[in-house]
C-alpha cells in the first residue's frame, strides 16, 4: 500500500460515525467504581463507542495476560513486543473487579501470547473458574486468539464451557496476511469449527469493513462462517487507530451493513450485529440465548 494512496484516501468520518456520550445512572455508577478502585476495562481503555449502552445492561469487557501482544496486526492499537511474566494472582483480580461492578455478563479477552508454551491457554482456564467461583450467576463469553490451532490449548476453554467462545477473523480471505501478519484465514476458520465440533454450545467471529474488500468477499466469508458452523457474526467499520496503522479505504454506508445483516440472517446465523460502531462484545450478553 502506498504513501500515496493513505494520504489520498484519507476523509472525515461521516455523520453516522459519531458517538454520543455515555449517560444514565448505572453507566455513571460503574465508572465511579472503575475510577475508585482502577479496575481495568477494555471498554475504558479501548474507549469503546459503546461503553455506556454495554455498561447501562450490565456487561462489560476485561482483558488477561497483560498489554502487550506478541503479534503486530496492521489494525490494531495494542502494542507489539516482548510481554511481561504472567500474573497468576490475575484470575482472582478480575473476579473481584466484576463483582465490584456487579456485572451480569462479562467478556474476556487477551493479547496474543506465543511466547508462552501453553499461549496463555491455562490463564484463560484458571481466569474462567475464578469468575465462576466468586460471580456464580455471570455469564461469560471468551474472545480468545488462535492459540495457532493447536487442540490441547483450545480444549482448556473448551473444558470449562464458557457460555459463549469466540474468535475473530476480523477481515476477508485476500486481506489477512497483510492486516493480521501472524494469523491464518483457513487456521482462524478451523479452530470455529474445532469448537463447534468439540461440544462448544454458542460459537462468534467478528469482522470488520473498511480494508479494501469487495462485496463479494465480504458475502463469500459469511458463508464460510456459516460452513464452520459459527453461530453469531459481529461486522463493524474499521477505524485507523493511528498514523502507523492500516488507513481507512472507505467508510461502509448503513445501507451496505444493513444489507450484510439481512445476507447472515438468510444463511441461518443466530445472531447478527452489522452496523459502523459494532465491536466484538457489542450486545453480547444476547448471544448466550
Amino acid at each position: 500500500m502506498s504513501t500515496e494512496s493513505i494520504t489520498t484516501k484519507r476523509e472525515p468520518k461521516p455523520k453516522w460515525l459519531r458517538v454520543k456520550l455515555p449517560t444514565g445512572k448505572k453507566y455513571t455508577e460503574l465508572r465511579g467504581l472503575v475510577d475508585k478502585y482502577k479496575l481495568n476495562t477494555i471498554c475504558t481503555s479501548g474507549s469503546c463507542p459503546n461503553m455506556g449502552e454495554c455498561w447501562g445492561e450490565g456487561t462489560a469487557t476485561f482483558m488477561i495476560l497483560g498489554n502487550i501482544c506478541t503479534r503486530s496486526c496492521g489494525f490494531c492499537g495494542v502494542k507489539t513486543g516482548r510481554p511481561e511474566s504472567v500474573d497468576w494472582d490475575e484470575p482472582e483480580k478480575v473476579a473481584r473487579s466484576i463483582k465490584i461492578m456487579n456485572i451480569k455478563h462479562a467478556v474476556l479477552t487477551s493479547v496474543d501470547r506465543d511466547d508462552l508454551k501453553d499461549m496463555g491457554s491455562i490463564m484463560w482456564a484458571e481466569t474462567v473458574k475464578a469468575v465462576r467461583r466468586m460471580n456464580p450467576e455471570t455469564t461469560m463469553e471468551t474472545l480468545i486468539p488462535d492459540f495457532q490451532g493447536i487442540e490441547q490449548h483450545l480444549d482448556r476453554v473448551l473444558e470449562v464451557a464458557p457460555e459463549v467462545i469466540s474468535h475473530n477473523m476480523e477481515t476477508v480471505r485476500r486481506l489477512t496476511r497483510e492486516v493480521r501478519i501472524q494469523a491464518k484465514y483457513d487456521r482462524s476458520l478451523e479452530v470455529l469449527k474445532y469448537l463447534k465440533d468439540n461440544g462448544q454450545r454458542r460459537t462468534k467471529t467478528g469482522i470488520m469493513l473498511g480494508l479494501g474488500e469487495e462485496r463479494e468477499e465480504v458475502i463469500e466469508t459469511l458463508h464460510e462462517l456459516k460452513d464452520a458452523k459459527v453461530d453469531v457474526v459481529t461486522i463493524g467499520q474499521y477505524l485507523q487507530p493511528s498514523k502507523k496503522h492500516l488507513p481507512v479505504q472507505r467508510f461502509v454506508t448503513p445501507d451496505q451493513f444493513q444489507e450484510y445483516k439481512e445476507i447472515g440472517l438468510n444463511l441461518g446465523f443466530r445472531h447478527v450485529e452489522s452496523s459502523a460502531l459494532v465491536r466484538s462484545s457489542y450486545k453480547a450478553q444476547k448471544h448466550i440465548n
